[in-house]
């Protein structure tokens, strides 16, 4: 063997002979495996195993770092949410939130086992979607109930969400139904809740109204189209009590109202002065989804394709067109 590579130096010509001389007893030292100063075929064999084996684990090597790209990218990509995740500082529930069915992207995934929901990106809005065999994990509760698609946050409790398509009417409900304990507590004799909501205008003409008067004489100014300013009143609830000394109640949805405010103020500190008292609640002070959120929501919902024969933009509008009208006697 070694006169063969010997053999092999000489055909390379005079100026690498040179060279390669000098480096023999190098190569030699390298390939001896077996220690006995000559090139054997003991000595390829040793190295054709220690070059396989090298190749080997190359190759095993390759293939982990393709996996762990895949899995990175397609963590990446599906936005997997495991229990741990839930315990994260950075994590935190947004206000629109979506109940689904685990689907095979992610039961059939290596790295979304265990997996109890993902994040998406709708509209620029960021949404948790909850897989519905996992929904115990979240400890959340839910209005009426977990068998709907969106809900929304109870403006009120972070651990609450209520169904999007149930929202205003359910706010709606509480608001009356702490006007009606506010009452209580008060000790109101006698108290009435009505529910208005202005009719929609379209048009509305200006000029001379011809308005006449004894005293007054003609009048300049503008009438809306409609007679009527509301479309809808209703009673809302009505009670008569025995009435006794107040107690100043604890407001959970309209704490940021000022006339019911006022109201429990005038109350607590007039005594028998202070009989009786009118307010006027706008519903969109104390809403929770105010009409940039429900521009979202709504952006959001189109991008889920999903649609109704409503907008959440429309409802937001519509509540502030929508009075709770509070009588109250003491």
């Amino acid at each position: 063997m070694e006169k063969k590579i010997g053999n092999l130096f000489a055909e390379a010509g005079n100026a690498a002979k040179g060279l390669i001389g000098k480096s023999k007893e190098k190569v030699i030292s390298i390939v001896d495996q077996d220690d006995d100063g000559k090139i054997t075929m003991t000595d390829v064999s040793v190295v054709k195993d220690v070059v396989g084996d090298a190749m080997k684990e190359g190759a095993v090597a390759f293939k982990d770092g393709v996996d762990d790209t895949r899995k990175q990218m397609e963590l990446k990509l599906l936005k997997p949410i495991f229990k741990d995740t839930l315990e994260n500082a950075d994590f935190y529930m947004p206000k629109l939130i979506r109940v689904v069915d685990r689907d095979k992207n992610f039961s059939e995934s290596d790295v979304c086992q265990g997996s109890i929901g993902y994040v998406s990106d709708k509209g620029g809005l960021r949404v948790v979607n909850i897989f519905n065999d996992s929904l115990g994990d979240f400890g959340l509760t839910f209005y009426p109930d977990s068998d709907c698609e969106f809900y929304y946050i109870n403006p009120t409790d972070g651990d609450n969400y209520i169904a999007l398509d149930e929202y205003f009417a359910y706010m709606k409900m509480v608001r009356i139904n702490e006007l009606q304990r506010v009452a209580q507590e008060l000790g109101a004799k006698h108290f009435k809740v009505t529910y208005k909501e202005e009719r929609t205008s379209f048009t509305e003409v200006k000029g001379k109204a011809g308005i006449n008067t004894a005293k007054l004489g003609k009048l300049e100014g503008s009438r809306e189209s409609s007679e009527n300013k509301y479309s809808t009143v209703e009673v809302a609830a009505e009670m008569s009590m025995a009435g006794h000394a107040p107690k100043k109640p604890d407001l959970v949805y309209l704490v940021k109202d000022e006339s019911v405010q006022n109201l429990i103020h005038l109350r607590m500190t007039g005594g028998e002065e202070f009989h009786n008292h009118k307010i006027s609640i706008k519903l969109s002070n104390s809403s929770g989804i105010k009409e940039k959120d429900a521009m979202q929501i709504d952006a959001a919902l189109k991008r889920f394709k999903v649609s109704g024969n409503s907008t959440v933009t429309n409802e937001a509008k519509n509540e502030s067109r929508r009075v709770l009208e509070y009588e109250i006697e003491f």
